[in-house]
C-alpha cells in the first residue's frame, strides 16, 4: 500500500513535462506567424505613405477642405481681470474734490428749497452721479497730531482754510501759527475759553458725578465745548451744517473730537429717542421759538428723562447784550417769551438763569405732562410714530411720549447707572424686553466676545495696539456697541453706526444707554462727514448685509473717502466676500491681507486687514 502514492506522483510529473513542452512549441509558432505578418504590413504601409506624399505634393493646400476643432470651454465664467485692470477702475479724482461731501454738495444743495434750511439737509447723488474715483488728500497732508495735543493743534496743509480765522478773529476760535492752526478753546459766548465756560455750567448742574455722560451740541462751531468736556468723561456728539463758516466740522474732526455735518431743518436728527443726558446751544442761531416749537420738540425727543437743555446767546441776558447783537429789546424779549412758552408746553422746568446761561430740565416721566394737555393743547402727544425712527423721518409738531411708569417717582424707560458703571450694566432697553431676541445673557456674552476679538485685532494691527496712534474710530455695524466698549480704556472715541437695514432690530438706543455715541446710516449712501475723517474703520459682516442692496465698490470708495492716509481697516465677513473685497482694495492701492478667525482656520468667517497707502494731490494741480 505504501508504493501506490509514489507511482501516481511519477505519472503526474511525466504528464506535466509533456504539457509544458506543448505550450512552448505553440508560443514559438504564434510569434513567428505574427512577425511575418508585421513585415508584410510594413511594406504595404510604405507604399501607401509614398502615395499619400505624392498626393499632397500634387494638390495645393487651398483646395483641401478641413475642419477646425474647438477645444475651448464655453460654459465657464470669464477670467478675472489682471491687477493692472483692477487698479485702473479707481483712478484718482480731480484735486478739486479733495473736500467732497457727496450728500452735502454745495452745488446740488442750490436746487432745493431754502425755507427751513431744507437745502442744507442731506441730498445724495443719484446712482449715475456717483464718483468712481478716489478722493485725493491735499498736497502736504500730514498725519494729525496725537491726542491730547490734537485738541490744541492741526496742520494747516490738512485743512487749508483761513476763513474762520478772519470771521471769528475776536472770538478766539482758531488762529494760524506758521504751518499749523491753534485752537485756544474760545467761542462766541465763552471768550475766556471753553474750560472756564464749562466750569460755569458745572456750578449750576453737576458734570462730575457720572450722571451726565452723553451730550449733543447743536451748531457746534469747531466743537471746543465737546473737546473740553472729554476731560470730564462726557462724550458729546457735535454737529453743524456745511455753510459759509467753511470747514468748522472738518476742524473738529481734525482735532480728534466727535462731530458730524448736520442741521436742524425738516427731518429728524439721526439719533434714537432718549439718547442724550444733556443738550447745548451756544449762539447756534436755531429759531427755537418758531414753527410751533418744532426744533425744541425734536430736542425733547432725543433727551433722556431728567436731562438738561442749556442755552447761551440770544436771547438770554438780552438786557446786557442787545446793543452788541444789533437787535431791539422788544424783539429779543419776544423771542425769549416764545422759548419759555414752548419749554413749558413740553413740561420742562426752568432750573436757573444766571448771567449768559439758562438751563431747563426735562421731566423724569410724563404722568403730569399727559394730564396738563388740557391746558397746553399743543403740542399733542404722538401716539402713532416710532420714536426711534430717525432716517429721513419728517419732523412733527407732537410730543414724543415717554414709556409708561407705574408711579410718579419712577424714571420712564428705566434708571441708568452712573458712568463708568453704565458701560457694562444691563441697558434698560434690554432688561425691559423691548428688543426681541436680545436678552441679558446675550448682552453679557456679546461684551465678553468683543473683548476677545479686540485683543486679537491688536495682534493683527500693531497701530491699533499702539497707544495714541489712532483717535477717530468708526464701527460700520455696531450692534450693541461691544467693539467700542472693549476700547474704552484707550485714548480713542468710536462712532457707532447702526445701519438702517440691520435685521429690523434698532439697537442704537442700547449703544447710548451704555454711555457711547453713534448714528444711523445707510451705507448705500455717503456718510455726513468730510474726507479723511477716521483713523480706523471696523466692519462686522457689513458687506454681507449690503450684498444685494448696492454695489460693493461704492461702499469701498466711501470707506476710502473718509479714511485718512496710512490708516487701516479691519473687516470680518465670509471668506468669499473678503476675497472679492481684497481684489477691490488692491485696485485702490491698499495693502491688505486676509487672516484667520480668532477661533482658528476652520471658521468660514475670516478677517481682512488693510492699510490705505499715503498719496496726495500733486503740488501743480493743488495750486490750480
Amino acid at each position: 500500500m505504501a508504493c501506490i502514492p509514489r507511482r501516481l506522483s511519477q505519472i503526474t510529473l511525466f504528464n506535466t513535462k509533456n504539457l509544458t513542452l506543448y505550450h512552448i512549441t505553440l508560443v514559438v509558432i504564434l510569434c513567428t506567424t505574427f512577425y511575418l505578418i508585421g513585415i508584410w504590413q510594413h511594406s504595404v504601409g510604405t507604399t501607401s505613405s509614398s502615395a499619400a506624399a505624392a498626393f499632397r505634393s500634387s494638390v495645393p493646400c487651398s483646395s483641401l477642405k478641413t475642419t477646425q476643432l474647438d477645444f475651448l470651454p464655453h460654459h465657464l465664467p470669464p477670467d478675472p481681470p489682471s491687477e493692472t485692470t483692477r487698479a485702473a477702475q479707481f483712478p484718482p479724482c480731480d484735486p478739486s474734490f479733495s473736500e467732497y461731501t457727496p450728500c452735502e454738495d454745495v452745488q446740488r444743495s442750490l436746487k432745493f428749497d431754502r425755507d427751513m434750511l431744507i437745502y442744507r439737509e442731506r441730498h445724495c447723488p443719484e446712482k449715475d452721479e456717483l464718483l468712481k474715483c478716489r478722493i485725493p488728500a491735499p498736497y502736504g497732508y500730514k498725519v494729525p497730531f496725537r491726542w491730547p495735543q490734537g485738541r490744541e493743534f492741526a496742520w494747516f496743509a490738512n485743512v487749508p482754510h483761513k476763513e474762520l480765522t478772519v470771521e471769528k478773529k475776536n472770538q478766539n476760535w482758531i488762529k494760524v501759527e506758521g504751518d499749523r492752526f491753534r485752537f485756544p478753546g474760545g467761542g462766541t459766548m465763552f471768550p475766556h475759553g471753553a474750560d472756564a465756560y464749562i466750569d460755569d455750567i458745572d456750578k449750576l448742574i453737576s458734570l462730575r458725578d457720572g450722571s451726565i455722560r452723553t451730550a449733543i451740541d447743536t451748531g457746534c462751531g469747531v466743537a471746543s465745548w465737546g473737546a473740553y468736556l472729554l476731560s470730564r468723561n462726557i462724550l458729546a456728539m457735535s454737529f453743524a451744517p456745511r455753510d459759509t463758516h467753511e470747514a468748522q466740522v472738518q476742524f473738529a474732526l481734525e482735532r480728534g473730537v466727535p462731530a458730524m455735518i448736520g442741521v436742524m431743518a425738516s427731518i429728524r436728527l439721526p439719533y434714537p429717542s432718549r439718547a442724550f443726558d444733556m443738550a447745548h446751544c451756544s449762539r447756534c442761531l436755531i429759531p427755537w421759538g418758531q414753527y410751533d416749537g418744532l426744533y425744541l420738540i425734536e430736542v425733547d425727543r432725543v433727551l433722556r428723562p431728567g436731562s438738561y437743555w442749556i442755552l447761551s446767546g440770544p436771547p438770554i441776558n438780552w438786557q446786557k447784550h442787545w446793543k452788541g447783537w444789533n437787535r431791539t429789546t422788544d424783539d429779543l424779549k419776544s423771542e425769549q417769551s416764545r422759548i419759555e412758552t414752548v419749554a413749558k408746553s413740553l413740561c420742562w422746568k426752568k432750573l436757573v438763569q444766571k448771567d449768559d446761561l439758562a438751563i431747563w430740565q426735562k421731566p423724569t416721566n410724563h404722568v403730569h405732562c399727559k394730564a396738563n394737555r388740557k391746558v397746553f393743547k399743543r403740542p399733542p402727544i404722538c401716539y402713532t410714530q416710532n420714536p426711534d425712527m430717525a432716517w429721513y423721518t419728517k419732523l412733527e409738531t407732537c410730543l414724543t411720549p415717554l414709556p409708561r411708569v407705574s408711579n410718579i417717582k419712577e424714571i420712564a424707560g428705566g434708571q441708568l447707572e452712573k458712568w463708568p458703571e453704565r458701560l457694562n450694566a444691563i441697558p434698560p432697553r434690554i432688561s425691559s424686553g423691548s428688543l426681541p431676541g436680545i436678552t441679558e445673557t446675550v448682552f453679557v456674552e456679546n461684551s465678553e466676545l468683543w473683548k476677545k476679538r479686540v485683543e486679537y485685532y491688536k495682534t493683527i494691527d500693531h497701530q491699533l495696539a499702539e497707544t495714541g496712534r489712532y483717535r477717530n474710530l468708526l464701527d460700520m455695524n455696531a450692534y450693541l456697541g461691544g467693539f467700542a466698549a472693549a476700547l474704552v480704556d484707550d485714548p480713542v472715541w468710536v462712532m457707532n453706526i447702526v445701519p438702517v437695514e440691520a435685521d429690523q432690530i434698532n439697537t442704537l438706543g442700547v449703544v447710548y444707554e451704555r454711555g457711547l455715541i453713534g448714528t444711523y446710516q445707510n451705507w448705500c449712501e455717503a456718510m455726513s462727514t468730510y474726507p479723511r475723517t477716521y483713523d480706523f474703520i471696523h466692519g462686522d459682516a457689513i458687506f454681507s448685509l449690503y450684498k444685494d442692496r448696492c454695489e460693493m465698490e461704492d461702499i469701498v470708495l466711501e470707506m476710502d473717502r473718509i479714511l485718512r492716509p496710512e490708516s487701516s481697516v479691519i473687516i470680518r465677513d465670509d471668506v468669499d466676500v473678503l476675497m472679492k473685497l481684497k481684489n477691490m482694495m488692491d485696485g485702490m492701492q491698499w495693502d491688505g491681507r486676509i487672516v484667520d478667525h480668532e477661533d482658528g482656520p476652520h471658521e468660514r468667517t475670516k478677517i481682512l486687514f488693510a492699510v490705505k497707502q499715503y498719496w496726495v494731490a500733486s503740488p501743480l494741480s493743488q495750486n490750480q
